[in-house]
């Protein structure tokens, strides 16, 4: 491969990852799937190519097509809710711009596990990257008009999904170490306070940790399950709790934890008007190895990055 063409291949990483993540949810099998990609540029170039950003997102389309379905029957036997693996960004500065963002909504990754893999491929690049009908029917190698149903069924399917409201990083710190706080304390007052009267808790543990095997629905709920892990937790434990300073977790002011246990979790928080609307709590290993390679890095550059936190009364 000449100099070139890598230097082609680079200018379109980025979206190449964002484009699997968002389609299997999955940071590692979506690095995975560009590499692929990455390799059949290498070998198969076509001579007369006009757009290269065009070839490769069908490339990887046509990779996560085949992906999707060897994991649907998967996600069928997963134990518990699942959630998309998380993406972690320091919060030395605000979220990146859309454009370059590799994740994608929680919410809409959510809605869209309700899609086949030919109306979640559609969907994705047409309404989230908005490539023309053309271009997917080629992709997906369908007919303009079957990839407009296709377009039409999945929107039914996905329906009013809920945006992702932007949060300062100074509001999302002050929230992030206001809830680890809460559940630490076990302040059921508190953590009702923050959370709206319709939130969710959501927690992955892949059947490998303890976690919720059900969404929890309302404030009250979620503040008492909290509450109920404080008063079953050992004070000792309490007090060798780890946490990260406030991070972005896909966009949501969020937090890596780990216990007296050497267990780790990310938890992320959707926010709208001051109250949190979604908790989404990810305990499943497979999913962390970012998380705890973050929290490693962390401590290991400055010793402030992973601190332990003392609840109140332990």
């Amino acid at each position: 491969m000449s100099n070139a063409s890598a230097i082609e291949f680079e200018r379109h990483r980025a979206f190449l990852t964002r484009l699997a993540y968002s389609m299997l949810g999955s940071l590692a099998d979506a690095q995975d799937i560009v590499q692929d990609a990455f390799l059949r540029w290498h070998g198969s170039i076509p001579a007369d190519l006009a757009s290269p950003r065009a070839w490769l997102a069908k490339i990887v389309t046509r990779l996560c097509l085949d992906w999707m379905k060897s994991a649907r029957a998967r996600r069928e036997d997963y134990v518990g809710p699942w959630l998309p693996e998380p993406v972690l960004e320091r919060f030395a500065s605000p979220p990146p711009a859309v454009d370059d963002r590799i994740d994608a909504p929680v919410a809409l990754m959510l809605a869209l596990e309700r899609l086949s893999p030919l109306e979640r491929a559609v969907f994705i690049l047409h309404d989230l990257f908005d490539m023309e009908i053309g271009e997917i029917a080629e992709a997906i190698d369908r007919n303009e008009a079957a990839c407009r149903q296709l377009v039409a069924r999945a929107r039914g399917h996905v329906g009013q999904t809920r945006q992702r409201f932007a949060v300062d990083a100074d509001e999302a710190a002050r929230l992030a170490t206001a809830f680890f706080e809460a559940t630490r304390s076990g302040n059921a007052t508190v953590l009702r306070d923050m959370l709206a009267e319709a939130a969710t808790l959501h927690s992955d543990g892949g059947g490998k940790r303890p976690a919720s095997l059900n969404i929890l629905f309302s404030a009250d709920k979620i503040s008492r399950f909290f509450a109920g892990l404080f008063q079953k937790s050992d004070p000792e434990d309490r007090s060798r709790m780890r946490w990260s300073r406030p991070l972005w977790i896909n966009g949501l002011p969020g937090y890596v934890s780990i216990d007296a246990k050497g267990t780790i979790q990310t938890t992320a928080l959707e926010v709208e008007g001051g109250k949190i609307l979604a908790v989404y709590v990810i305990r499943n290993p497979d999913k962390l190895a970012d998380a705890e390679a973050f929290l490693t890095d962390g401590a290991a550059e400055s010793g402030g990055d992973v601190r332990p936190i003392r609840a109140p009364g332990s």
